[in-house]
């Protein structure tokens, strides 16, 4: 039986807009294919929406907003708690339509996906109500005080390769302090975060959340640009990150950036051993082909323990079960689009050009009319860390691995890029563990530890890897709301 038929597809939302509680058509009638990269095959048609769309989602976002942000906070978190709920019911069809548009493997990463969507839903359901402003003693006769207030509408704009958990962070932070929302999945992966819009729509108020799907260049752009969008967040490519702060700037309205990642790993002598192989495997998440942006694809080897400890890296990529994303099997699913598959290919073969040793994987073949999109885990070694692949976000299942002789010297190449959102660290001296974490110039730095981002904590970036923090009620205050102050003369 082909793993595909069994799919649960959007009942109302794969050909149309969600617009003031209601899924309609683009005005144009336009449409987009959504492909599964583990077949090529059509899994479902989406509109493709344009500025006279998002002209009509943010007219419905305004309205909404203005009874929404009236809303007591702990009434706004019930919502959210409701939609986790929902979320929850139907975990199981979500993860397989999550698996089947996006190439992530059931088993590793669509099913762990859904449960921490449903978590961080949860999180901020609870959270809501914890939106306290200050009292500030100003002087005799004086009584001075701060609350936070919503923004307004909020557009955001997530990608594909995680696209359910960052939508739930973007709809769980706007929501929770009173703004409205307009949501814009990647056009690569849309249908889950659909579904769970459809659920949300059953318990929402009309106008709270808008979807407008299609291009980022189409609807994408429109948001940033419009008028009446006070704030934009967007998670995504530094390139594309740019031009969306940019068009935001032009009419100073607020923003929040997570983008790109060149993260590095570093291990010290006293973690040699296994399960420090398997974080570093886990760390440069081979299980979501590289597609993450905190992928630790940066791996720094002490060179006393290279020859011993890089076979036990190279024998767990090895380990990894490569395969149609929706069989249970599956470790390492397919990249999203022939687009990464040709750009992931060439840095790996500009490497071999110029001489790289690939201690595992290598060039891939090229691509006819319907292969799979699967890659083959690539770790190299033979660079240092000037190389374009050793600099670049190649967002693909590829390890740079160097070897290092003094702290001082792996502490300037891990920060010796543009690039600052994650860090990994291996070692068993709670000295070493901390000081590198306050060396090291990244946003989220994990000390024996390569798992995902948990609700409560501040995930944002440095440098160019972005601008604010997701996944706290502390981000979502910062980022989501205004501080105003009043002063009165007792």
């Amino acid at each position: 039986m082909n793993a595909q038929a069994s799919l649960v597809l959007p009942s109302k939302g794969t050909t149309g807009l969600l617009i003031d509680g209601h899924w309609i058509d683009p005005k144009d009638g336009g449409t987009l294919e959504v492909q599964n990269p583990s077949n090529r095959s059509t899994v479902a048609v989406i509109g493709r929406s344009t500025a006279a769309d998002v002209d009509r989602a943010v007219s419905s976002a305004q309205e909404a907003f203005r009874t929404w942000r009236q809303r007591p906070a702990r009434e706004r978190g019930a919502f959210l708690t409701r939609l986790g709920d929902a979320v929850a019911e139907n975990a199981e069809a979500i993860a397989r339509l999550l698996a089947a548009e996006t190439g992530n493997a059931i088993r590793t990463q669509s099913r762990g996906e859904v449960a921490s969507t449903v978590e961080v839903l949860r999180y901020y359901g609870g959270t809501a109500s914890e939106q306290k402003g200050e009292t500030l003693p100003l002087g005799q006769g004086l009584f001075s005080y701060s609350t936070r207030d919503p923004l307004g509408v909020v557009a955001a704009i997530i990608p594909w390769n995680s696209p359910l958990v960052l939508g739930a962070v973007k709809i769980g932070m706007a929501l929770a302090t009173g703004n409205t929302l307009i949501l814009k999945p990647a056009e690569d992966a849309p249908l889950a975060v659909i579904r769970i819009c459809e659920l949300a729509a059953e318990i929402l108020p009309p106008g709270v959340l808008n979807v407008v799907t299609g291009r980022g260049s189409d609807a994408g752009a429109a948001l940033s640009k419009h008028p009446d969008v006070a704030k934009v967040s967007f998670t995504g490519s530094s390139e594309v990150g740019r031009g969306v702060l940019h068009a935001v700037a032009d009419r100073i309205g607020h923003a929040t950036l997570e983008l790109g990642g060149k993260s590095p790993a570093v291990v010290f002598p006293d973690s040699n051993n296994e399960e420090t192989a398997k974080n570093v495997v886990a760390a440069m998440r081979f299980a979501r082909q590289g597609q993450s942006c905190t992928a630790g694809s940066r791996l720094f080897v002490h060179a006393d323990i290279w020859d011993d400890f890089m076979p036990k890296v190279i024998a767990a990529v090895e380990d990894l079960v490569i395969g149609d994303a929706l069989v249970e099997a599956t470790d390492m699913g397919a990249v999203i689009n022939t687009t990464r598959y040709e750009e992931i290919s060439d840095f790996v073969q500009q490497a071999a050009d110029q001489g790289a040793q690939f201690l595992t994987g290598g060039p891939s073949t090229k691509l006819d009319g319907d292969t799979p999109l699967r890659l083959t885990p690539t770790v190299i070694a033979g660079v240092d860390n000037n190389w374009r692949i050793a600099r670049e976000e190649v967002f693909g299942p590829v390890l740079v691995a160097i070897p290092w002789q003094t702290e001082e010297e792996v502490v300037t190449w891990a920060n010796d890029t543009h690039y600052g959102l994650a860090a990994y660290v291996f070692t068993q001296d709670l000295n070493t563990a901390l000081r590198m974490a306050e060396n090291i110039d990244a946003g989220w730095v994990q000390i024996n530890r390569a798992g995902g981002q948990l609700p409560g904590m501040s995930y944002g970036g440095r440098k160019q890897s972005g601008i604010g923090a997701e996944y706290s009620i502390e981000g979502a205050l910062e980022s989501y709301t205004q501080r105003k102050s009043v002063t009165i003369a007792l």
